[in-house]
């Protein structure tokens, strides 16, 4: 989340580079003007226009090129900068640049980025033209299309499912109570911070609010579940181990966190299937996840060879087999029920490797249309999960657009969608894309496990129409599970149930119509809203949400594509005329 800050002076002096073909000598004219270029800049900073810093870095970086600087210099530059701009502190400017220094540098030599270019992907279109990874391309997905039925509700005494879904752990083994939450880097709470003045707040035991979690407590909430919910089917793991350190973090970090979090899964559910995604943080530097055409010492084969060594004590062998070729994979969980989990870092917009080549990375939406074509085929429901929801800007445009047609397409096939990432409490209404009208599906975005930022941590269990002839597959409905972090770092370590979603929004069932209703409903409804508002936080003080909040959210859940203006217009048509005028000029966070 801290790295598009972190890390903008640096991949504006790495992308500038190939502007430039020719050295320039070095002269006290030259010498001049990059002293008024860095009074520029200072003054830019100090008004908090980003985007004409980014511009003016970009003379920087050309200029440094001109100068004839080499690789080593780029880095060195990059970090003054940081330090000097007050970017982040010493510390953390001087080991993100080193962090991220081969991905750039590397994507840099293959991609042809000019100065507008770089600001364009760092600002949006608001400050300048950009390389647009966003370039639509169209994936080819089967016609023919059958009749949508309605769906069945289970007959009284029909099986149910219960699935567990945890996500986003973030375990920060440098957590340290007592430590200082206000450290000033984007990760504080730990051992090698210096120490709370006196007076101030100091980290909690369990954890605190602007920080990842100590172990102790991921152990702690598996020890409840083992101990509470003996009748789990089985588990969903969506990704995220590692803390949020992205600064300073080795493959070798990464894969301690990936063995100690499923060692620790093996200790206290043993026996449960768990079926994992990966997350964004999973790789070093965090997003890095080039596809599978990327070769040598750039490739991340590192990692999808870890994760079949891991989870091959949850998965079949032909699970394995694509988990190494692309880090995603299917499984039957019963007669006439697949699980897809996919890799949602091929459509990360952070993932700088999908500056060379974006288009359907590691042909993963291809396979996803065969396995449902084949599912379809066979009359099988389909449940898929990841990490990165579609819906959400993280996700570029194209992979999300193409995905969301793929579900569309295969609207009685796929039952239930189960994502995470942004640690919040929330869902995706999925529409028709004629009319956007119609809800056809609905993706459920699972609480973190972790409090960063600002949240309490949490857990969930679904209810699913279970495993009988004819069964539907869709979620029935979930319960969310909570520790309230003030009352643990006091001394009541209780996790509890939150809320049920039927019971708490008066739904009828979980069905895509029923979530559309529940967004109508709250988009004149204050109390329902807040009711909705204070579950995304997972209870967590401190969070309040005014009429122009409200609206933007509810833009946020009516879709599951990325950079869909649509939504908000259906959110608009649900408001009186007297709320339309301000409701106008909020579209643009859309």
């Amino acid at each position: 989340m801290a790295s598009k800050s972190i890390l903008a002076c640096f991949v504006v002096l790495s992308f500038s580079l190939s502007s430039f073909s020719k050295p320039l000598e070095e002269t006290n004219a030259f010498t001049a003007w990059l002293k008024r270029l860095d009074s520029e800049i200072r003054t830019k900073v100090l008004s908090s226009d980003s985007c004409e810093v980014c511009k003016l870095l970009s003379l920087l970086a050309q200029a440094t090129f001109l100068a004839n600087k080499i690789e080593d210099e780029v880095v060195s530059v990059s970090q003054k900068v940081c330090k000097e701009l007050k970017i982040e502190d010493d510390r953390v400017c001087t080991q993100v640049i080193v962090e991220f220094r081969t991905e750039v540098l590397t994507v840099a030599d293959k991609v042809f980025l000019n100065p507008s270019e770089v600001c364009g992907s760092l600002f949006g279109p608001t400050c300048a033209h950009r390389r647009d990874p966003d370039e639509f391309w169209n994936i080819t997905v089967p016609g023919k299309k059958p009749p949508v039925k309605p769906v069945p509700s289970p007959k009284p005494g029909s099986p149910v499912s219960r699935v567990l879904q945890f996500s986003d752990i973030h375990l920060d083994h440098l957590y340290k109570e007592g430590s200082n939450p206000d450290c000033g880097e984007p990760l504080c709470c730990r051992s090698n911070d210096s120490p709370p003045a006196p007076g101030k707040r100091k980290a909690g035991k369990y954890g605190d609010y602007s920080c990842d979690i100590p172990p102790i407590t991921f152990e702690n909430m598996l020890q409840h579940i083992n101990n509470t919910h003996q009748d789990i089917d089985y588990a969903l793991w969506t990704g995220d181990i590692p803390a949020h350190n992205i600064w300073n973090q080795s493959r070798s970090d990464q894969l301690k966190a990936l063995d100690y979090a499923t060692k620790l899964l093996e200790k206290y559910l043993p026996g449960l299937k768990v079926f994992p995604a990966v997350g964004n943080h999973e790789s070093a530097p965090v997003n890095s996840f080039p596809p599978p055409f990327i070769t040598g010492a750039n490739s991340n084969q590192w990692l999808r060879d870890s994760l079949v060594d891991h989870w091959k004590t949850w998965l079949p062998d032909d699970a394995l087999q694509t988990v190494k070729k692309g880090g995603y994979y299917t499984v039957y969980l019963s007669k006439g029920l697949r699980l897809v989990s996919l890799n949602m870092n091929y459509c990360n917009n952070l993932n700088w490797w999908l500056l060379i080549n974006n288009v359907d990375p590691a042909q993963e939406l291809q396979w996803l249309i065969d396995l449902l074509q084949e599912a379809e085929d066979n009359g099988e429901k389909v449940h898929i999960i990841g990490h990165i929801l579609p819906g959400n800007s993280d996700c570029l445009k194209p992979w999300s657009w193409n995905y969301y047609k793929i579900v569309n397409r295969y609207q009685s096939t796929v039952t239930a969608q189960f994502f995470a990432h942004t640690h919040a409490d929330e869902f995706e209404i999925f529409y028709d894309e004629k009319t956007r009208k119609t809800p056809t599906n609905i993706a459920f975005i699972g609480p973190s496990v972790t409090t960063y930022q600002g949240h309490n941590p949490g857990y969930r269990i679904y209810d699913i129409d279970g495993d009988y002839a004819n069964s539907s597959r869709v979620v029935l409905n979930h319960e969310t599970y909570i520790l309230d972090l003030d009352e643990a770092n006091k001394g009541n370590l209780q996790w509890k149930l939150e809320y049920s979603a039927k019971e708490a929004y008066d739904m009828p069932s979980l069905l895509p119509k029923d979530w559309n209703d529940l967004v109508h409903r709250m988009a004149t409804n204050t109390t329902l809203f807040n009711t909705f508002y204070k579950y995304f936080w997972k209870s967590a003080p401190n969070h309040s949400c005014d009429a122009s909040c409200r609206e933007n959210m509810l833009c946020r859940v009516m879709t599951g594509r990325s950079h869909d203006n649509s939504a908000c217009t259906l959110v608009q048509e649900t408001f009186s005329e007297e709320k339309r005028q301000l409701f106008e000029q909020s579209l643009d966070v859309c």
